[in-house]
């Protein structure tokens, strides 16, 4: 990686990012963020859909829930246009669906449901014990800031979040303990914009950041081992309560299931006073040599 694919400010270019070219009521264009191995992050093209859909969406409705599927490689060379379908505009709820799209071919296809504010019945998952501060555990540009590679700068150094693991990070060597399993403190580096829907476009963008390592975690596998091939293949979201992404967020994460080189991965979002603030479901592909 060189010092020209990093950006001198990731915050401020993932506020870009998401502020899209309007090329009609419903149709929108952006550019794409650099990577490492060539391929659009997914967590880029799901937070510029959502910011497309959302501009179709009068003010005050807010998204409730989105199903994502990642259909081909995203080009980072190429930029993307997103195509917004009004499917309804109801009394309180809203709906629509987005491809994205390069070279007149579908890359990621959504559906995004948005509501009116509604009183009612509430409850939530309990926040985990136990959980030490952000602020004690190291960050990826701590752990990684001695190695000169463009994968380990690009997650030092490149990424608008910092990332921290409460347990034993699977950066490059696999974690001692085995477990399906883990959390992660995370906030952007530095403040976003107040717009709500940057704030929210934020948010689903760093949902899709280490959601499978539960998976690798589990079977003792770390993202540099040997041949291993992984790609998201759909994303789920459901926002209940709005939150600051600038500010700490815990990103409790599982996976309940893995077979057939696909692993299922589930997340809970807290912000720091405990309240869940979205929960996420991904399923993800993992193919590993040795079982190939």
């Amino acid at each position: 990686m060189t010092d020209s694919n990093i950006p001198q400010d990731p915050v401020a270019d993932l506020v870009d990012v998401l502020n899209l070219e309007v090329i009609s009521e419903t149709e929108f264009q952006g550019r794409t963020q650099w990577m490492p191995h060539g391929r659009v992050f997914g967590g880029q093209v799901l937070a510029q859909s959502l910011t497309a859909a959302m501009r179709t969406v009068e003010i005050g409705r807010e998204v409730h829930s989105l199903h994502s599927y990642f259909l081909r490689p995203g080009d980072i060379t190429k930029p993307i246009r997103f195509s917004v379908e009004i499917l309804r505009d109801g009394r309180s709820f809203s709906a629509r669906r987005v491809h994205a799209l390069q070279d007149d071919k579908p890359i990621f296809s959504m559906i995004a449901s948005f509501q009116d504010p509604d009183p009612g019945l509430a409850h939530q998952a309990n926040f985990p014990e136990g959980v030490p501060d952000p602020e004690g555990l190291p960050s990826a540009a701590d752990l990684l800031s001695t190695f000169d590679h463009p994968i380990t700068n690009y997650w030092a150094k490149a990424r608008p979040f910092d990332l921290r693991h409460v347990s034993q990070p699977i950066y490059l060597q696999p974690a001692k303990e085995h477990v399906a399993s883990q959390m992660i403190w995370f906030k952007a580096l530095s403040p976003l914009p107040e717009d709500s829907r940057i704030q929210t476009a934020a948010l689903a963008y760093a949902s899709d950041y280490s959601i499978l390592e539960s998976i690798l975690r589990r079977h003792g596998l770390s993202w540099a081992h040997k041949g291993l091939s992984s790609a998201s293949l759909d994303h789920a979201m459901w926002f209940h309560r709005s939150a600051r992404v600038d500010d700490w967020m815990l990103y409790v994460q599982e996976s309940p299931s893995s077979q057939h080189s696909r692993g299922l991965a589930l997340g809970k979002i807290f912000d720091r006073s405990g309240q869940l603030i979205a929960s996420v479901a991904q399923e993800g592909m993992l193919r590993i040599p040795e079982f190939s």
